[in-house]
């Protein structure tokens, strides 16, 4: 008789093609933030084929139900994000994205897909696992307020309440092939900024009679930097980008108002919420000095993705015995944002890396870009990799 995880690795070596064509479903389907109906849908019908019940959670959410031998002994959560990205495709791909300006381009496609073929595998094995996995797939993980968030006040953290949860995420820098993981502190936090500058607009030819708006906001988006580079530790890594500027319309009106946007990105939640007084302040009474009125809105979003020490330490061994320890690397620190971290701010939590590149192929773009793709030999380690941590892993 077989082992546990020789079948995993058989049937999900076996039902990849299956799920490759999964994916290139979803991939030609795809649905913007808290808009994926189809998507929701197509889930439920895989669900109800697998025998797998299911709850539908914030609308568009799907939350599943795998019971192994001893279902009370534990409970983990799987989850996948299921929404797409506002990008036009430019993959020349038979089954690129139907829907003009919508493409999924940070991999969700991926990420539902290996947890529909995690699930089918568990279900089908079921009796040879001790606990409850919950299936988390999710929507609405690029646009605030994250679809975690709306999920967890709906309780998807409880009945029954998970001890751990685990996530995937595409990496089209690492190999096909890999898996990557890294403890503590992995993704930054991310708050948007909405500024409006005001003041008495003129002729650019008469600056004394007017308040220059384009000129404060020039000056503020320079001494915006400094609450960066003065301010936090610098062994604590943080951003702040100023990323639109709008105001004015031709060569010599000095502009009534002038906007900007851009966001803040932190890896200390104590220092998050510090900078965004000190961001207020230093706007407020620059613009005030200089004349001008302001309003300012901080957009409070994801919070820190914070991996458990101990869980990535477990999650890491399983990997290694199920792939190899030569197919596990260290996964870098990012400055970008999941809202994942919702999760791991109330359970332990692993977010961890799939690898999609390959360089001889040329598939080596980066996620949110209208050329995106990846590896499918990828799916196969996804699905088995899933569905390996969902049979065994818990909080030693």
């Amino acid at each position: 008789m077989s082992s546990l995880k020789e079948k995993i690795q058989h049937l999900a070596n076996t039902y990849a093609p299956g799920f490759i064509d999964i994916r290139h479903h979803l991939h030609a389907h795809p649905e913007l933030s808290y808009q994926e109906v189809e998507t929701s849908k197509y889930i439920q019908e895989r669900l109800t084929e697998y025998g797998i019940p299911f709850q539908v959670m914030a609308t568009t959410g799907v939350v599943g139900l795998i019971k192994g031998k001893n279902p009370d002994k534990r409970v983990v959560a799987l989850r996948a994000d299921i929404d797409a990205l506002p990008i036009l495709e430019e993959n020349n791909v038979p089954y690129k994205s139907t829907r003009d300006g919508i493409m999924h381009a940070c991999g969700h496609d991926v990420h539902t897909t290996c947890l529909l073929g995690a699930a089918k595998i568990l279900q089908e094995l079921k009796e040879e696992w001790e606990g409850t996995v919950k299936l988390i797939f999710q929507p609405g993980e690029e646009r605030n307020p994250g679809g975690a968030s709306i999920l967890i006040k709906e309780g998807v953290l409880t009945h029954p309440a998970p001890e751990a949860i685990f996530g995937l995420h595409v990496h089209p820098q690492l190999a096909v092939g890999q898996l990557s993981f890294r403890g503590g502190q992995v993704m930054a936090s991310a708050d948007e900024i909405y500024i409006t500058i005001k003041g008495k607009g003129g002729h650019a030819a008469a600056p004394h009679l007017t308040v220059d708006t384009i000129l404060i906001a020039s000056h503020l988006i320079v001494s915006l930097q400094q609450i960066i580079s003065r301010n936090r530790n610098p062994l604590s890594p943080s951003v702040l980008s100023i990323c639109s500027i709008q105001g004015g319309h031709t060569t010599n009106v000095i502009p009534s108002e002038v906007k900007l946007m851009g966001t803040f990105r932190a890896l200390d939640e104590t220092w998050r919420f510090k900078a965004h007084e000190l961001i207020r302040n230093n706007a407020v009474q620059l613009v005030h000095a200089m004349g001008g009125e302001i309003d300012l809105h901080i957009d409070v979003g994801y919070p820190t993705v914070y991996n458990h020490e101990g869980l990535t330490v477990t999650a890491r061994k399983l990997a290694e015995d199920f792939m190899g320890a030569e197919h596990i690397e260290t996964t870098e620190m990012r400055m970008g944002a999941e809202d994942f971290g919702y999760y791991t701010q109330l359970i332990p939590g692993c977010f961890y890396r799939l690898g999609v590149m390959n360089e001889a192929k040329g598939i080596t773009s980066g996620v949110h870009t209208p050329t995106f793709n990846i590896d499918e030999s990828a799916i196969e380690k996804g699905i088995g990799m899933m569905a390996w941590l969902g049979a065994n892993a818990r909080m030693e």
